[in-house]
């Protein structure tokens, strides 16, 4: 690879980490290549974006973007990232799900926004709500107490038309 070529790699490995809530690091070693598409296209569905990198090109553009020094130590062997939009659990759920079903691919750290969690945290970043399930449950408590009003003034409603027709039959009888 030439100077320059490195020159843009490093400069759209900078865009990609700037442009990411989260940046998940495996290490994807032993995992063949229909276990690679299979994941690939599991986190293309969820709007991840999956990149096999240069160590050293992926290290020099976290040095140039600065805050991420938790990662250099990481960087070394056959290392993958997801980068995450807004759904930064998405990559967390689907690297659990398939190391649990394969035992390959393991989880060695992300960033959240600008926090880090190492590999032992992987459980409890996977078990969060995603931002839809979040909003879901939102949407529930708000139209629960909604729909006890209906219930309500239809149990009233129900009852007044229950007394009209009562009165009506006694004043035919």
């Amino acid at each position: 690879m030439k100077k320059e070529e490195k020159g843009e790699m490093v400069e759209k490995i900078k865009e990609l980490v700037n442009n990411s809530s989260a940046m998940f690091l495996v290490d994807y070693r032993g995992v063949n290549v229909a276990g690679i598409n299979k994941l690939r296209s599991n986190f293309r569905k969820e709007g991840v974006t999956y990149k096999v990198f240069k160590n050293t090109l992926f290290k020099k553009a976290l040095e140039q973007t600065g805050g991420y020094e938790k990662f250099n130590t990481q960087l070394v062997g056959m290392i993958g990232i997801a980068f995450a939009g807004e759904n930064f659990v998405a990559p967390a759920k689907i690297i659990k799900k398939y190391f649990d079903e394969s035992k390959k691919f393991s989880f060695k750290g992300c960033y959240l926004e600008s926090t880090y969690y190492g590999a032992e945290q992987l459980d409890t970043i996977a078990s969060m709500p995603t931002k839809e399930e979040i909003m879901a449950g939102i949407v529930r408590s708000v139209a629960a107490p909604a729909s006890g009003i209906v219930g309500a003034i239809n149990a009233v409603i129900r009852d007044l038309v229950s007394v009209i027709d009562e009165v009506g039959k006694k004043k035919a009888a």
